[in-house]
């Protein structure tokens, strides 16, 4: 192990390192391009490092991107542009969704009108009165629970003609959540009228 090596290895490398050829790099070749004058590359490296010099203004400079970020994104939501939508908004698939959900009446829409009937008639104190706003907790939950389901469905296997080769998880969950508000409160706004078919 801590033996010298015998004179047949030293042979043996030393044959090696004389068959691979030994080109040292000439300290005059060129490198393939010409260097460029002190001013201009003083004023490349100005161009390129606009970084701010302390904390304070870095993270006043990311506060007025974000923000920048947040308007276009709001703009986008408001008007369908599809290049600054958030990334859950974005593609055909989840456009299709949208389309599909704006385009049909929806019972979960008219949640938040209804709740606020049921509950007016829930402190009115006239026990007929508050077992009937009880009936109608009970209809209109079965109706949304209804109505969701079907959605989930039908828009499952339009998905499927439509676009069998795009990834479709948690597409539909989707579509139910946007049921869930009213037409005039969705982002990104409704692009189709109702009983236009997306």
């Amino acid at each position: 192990m801590f033996r010298s090596r015998s004179k047949d290895e030293q042979a043996a490398t030393a044959k090696v390192t004389a068959d691979q050829p030994q080109q040292p790099r000439d300290p005059q070749a060129p490198k393939g391009r010409p260097t460029p004058k002190r001013s201009d590359a003083q004023s490349q490296r100005r161009s390129r490092a606009h970084t701010p010099t302390n904390r304070k203004d870095a993270s006043k400079a990311q506060r007025e991107a974000r923000r920048a970020d947040m308007a276009r994104q709001r703009e986008a939501l408001a008007n369908g542009d599809e290049r600054y939508l958030p990334a859950r908004d974005k593609g055909p698939v989840r456009r299709f969704v949208r389309d599909y959900v704006d385009s049909r009446w929806c019972v979960a829409e008219f949640f938040l009108p209804m709740a606020v009937v049921i509950l007016v008639l829930t402190m009115i104190r006239v026990p007929s009165i508050q077992s009937i706003a009880l009936l109608l907790w009970l209809v209109i939950i079965v109706l949304i629970v209804l109505d969701s389901v079907l959605i989930w469905f039908r828009l499952g296997k339009q998905l499927q003609e439509r676009f069998p080769k795009e990834n479709l998880k948690g597409v539909k969950a989707y579509a139910v959540m946007r049921t869930l508000q009213m037409r005039r409160l969705r982002l990104p706004k409704p692009q189709v009228k109702r009983g236009q078919r997306p």
